[in-house]
């Protein structure tokens, strides 16, 4: 008796044409027909995705989100009907405010099973109480949105899906496939192909010179960037734009990646008030770099823009003063940027802004120093700080760090002296998908250390369990740090900012904050074979890290519950 080839197989075929190597799934069971196609491809020893079975959808979409960090390829991920879709929505938005593609599947039946062949079972009942199909719900917090109505089209809206979701803005992508069309024979179209990578973009010769006429006449351009290192290669463009002109780059508080070398005499902090003098400012990468609005430059300030996307379309409100646009692949316009202005560029000017940025970032450093050296002496407990300090020294040059902290963020920018790209990712969206995104990054880059930083209220936010039990059945090994405050602490800030000298202040009565019934975080790991440390005490903090750090080089996650 031959096989019957159904769409699950139409499915597969296409993430493999696609050339997808990693199908992240937190799955219900109309999920079969691709399960059958994984088994067939298994079987007979095909080459095509390797599937990962979660156990929470947020887990699922999270590491995609990670993987496409570190590996810059993009995954596909399988979640279970409408619930299941809204259960890793909160992932998804993330995934779209992180500019990660990723093609996001759920199957919906879309009939009560009138068609000849097998009954879709209770599918139809849940489903078909998603008022417009899932596609219609899911389109605000994804790039694009559609179905597959018919096996006919799944194989061809498969791969435009796909294409769709890398090309810029790059993000996620819903496509519904209903159990109907999974469960449907399949026949391959006549042309079957890999599907050819995106084309390359830049500005035109003429931009850019024109660009680099205006950079070489600045008497003061300074540059900002959130996500310029996203791209290796525009990591290292930067340095040398920067380099060439003497001017400083500043990451805003609103940075999400590593874009420049922390100890380079050109970094000048995240202080984007340091750009009020700039007669010309330079983005690179950004999504809203005026924040507070005070901070935006002075009036008769030039402002030119490098992105693939200047105007992000998920941003309700974006304000960026652009004068010039250059718009395309950044890693190319800043090198293009560069062999146009070496020409030219005035030598004695560029080193004199050089040698006076040296000094604010040498003040920088001093200070960084002086509040590490007064960490140290708070002897009866452990700052922010001395963790970040203790971080940077004692662990691996190649360690990544994930950052799902709050008010810590900064602490950690400014201590955490990141040289190279891919060193520090920050979390984007909702709190709750740091250890799924963290998972994501060393599955892409299993031989360096990953490290999580987190406050305990994220981590209470997460899903802790499936996240653990993803890692331990995976080997994907992290160094969990939780910054321990037992407490929300953004929502008391937020709270005295509004109302410095009110009811809650004065009688140090405040809702939404108190933790402090928390469980032993470090017990968490505990069920999967993790081990955990408490550490309150700075005497021993050093030792903690470093027995931790070679619990995780020896193949285990590791949880570290640092309280403050």
């Amino acid at each position: 008796m031959s096989e019957l080839i159904d769409g699950g197989e139409g499915l597969l075929e296409a993430l493999r044409a696609l050339g997808i190597q990693h199908i992240f799934s937190s799955p219900g069971s109309e999920w079969a027909p691709v399960w059958e196609a994984l088994a067939r491809q298994r079987r007979d020893g095909v080459s095509g995705p390797a599937y990962h079975d979660l156990t929470h959808e947020t887990v699922a979409v999270g590491m995609a989100t990670g993987y496409w960090l570190a590996a810059r390829r993009m995954a596909a991920v399988l979640l279970h009907a409408g619930p299941g879709l809204l259960q890793g929505a909160n992932a998804i938005h993330g995934a779209l405010l992180t500019g990660a593609p990723m093609l996001i599947c759920s199957s919906e039946s879309i009939t009560y099973g009138e068609a000849h062949g097998p009954d879709p079972g209770s599918q139809w009942y849940r489903n078909l109480s998603v008022v417009g199909g899932p596609h219609t719900f899911a389109a605000p917090w994804v790039k694009w949105s559609n179905q597959a109505a018919s096996v006919e089209v799944l194989y061809e809206m498969t791969l435009r899906a796909a294409e769709l979701a890398s090309r810029a803005p790059a993000g996620p992508v819903y496509l519904n496939v209903p159990l109907e069309s999974l469960l449907a024979a399949w026949q391959p179209p006549p042309v079957r192909k890999p599907v050819a990578p995106r084309g390359a973009r830049w500005s035109p010769t003429h931009e850019i010179d024109a660009a680099a006429a205006a950079l070489a006449g600045a008497r003061n351009p300074v540059i900002l960037t959130e996500s310029a290192g996203r791209d290796p290669e525009a990591f290292h463009a930067l340095v040398a734009l920067a380099q060439l002109l003497g001017a400083p780059v500043i990451e805003p508080q609103s940075a999400v990646c590593a874009n420049f070398p922390k100890d380079h005499p050109l970094h000048i902090g995240g202080d984007v008030s340091q750009a009020a003098g700039a007669d010309l400012v330079l983005l690179v990468a950004c999504r809203s770099p005026w924040y507070p609005p005070s901070a935006s430059p002075a009036p008769d300030a030039k402002v030119m823009v490098i992105d693939d996307v200047p105007q992000r379309p998920h941003i309700a409100y974006q304000v960026l003063h652009a004068d010039r646009y250059l718009e395309g692949e950044v890693a190319n316009t800043l090198q293009a940027l560069v062999d146009a202005l070496s020409p030219g560029v005035d030598r004695e000017l560029a080193d004199a802004r050089r040698s006076r940025w040296t000094a604010v970032h040498d003040n920088l450093m001093a200070a960084v120093e002086a509040d590490e050296r007064r960490a140290l002496e708070q002897a009866d407990r452990i700052t922010p700080a001395l963790l970040a300090k203790v971080l940077r020294e004692e662990l691996p040059g190649d360690t990544i760090f994930v950052d799902e902290t709050i008010t810590h963020s900064r602490v950690l920018q400014r201590h955490l002296r990141w040289q190279q790209p891919d060193s520090w990712f920050y979390v984007q969206g909702g709190l709750g998908q740091g250890t799924a995104v963290a998972l994501g990054v060393k599955l892409a880059r299993p031989q360096q250390p990953v490290v999580l930083t987190i406050g305990d209220g994220s981590f209470l936010y997460n899903p802790v369990i499936q996240a653990l039990m993803a890692s331990r059945d995976l080997g994907l090994p992290l160094l969990i740090v939780i910054f321990n405050n037992r407490q929300y602490l953004s929502m008391k800030l937020n709270h005295l900012r509004f109302y410095p000298e009110g009811a809650a202040a004065t009688g140090n009565d405040f809702d939404g904050v108190d933790l402090s019934t928390q469980p032993s975080l470090s017990a968490f790991g505990a069920p999967f074979g993790i081990p955990g440390h408490e550490v309150r005490d700075p005497s021993g903090l050093r030792a903690v890290i470093r027995e931790a750090t070679a619990q995780v080089a020896a193949g285990s996650s590791v949880i570290v519950n640092v309280k403050f």
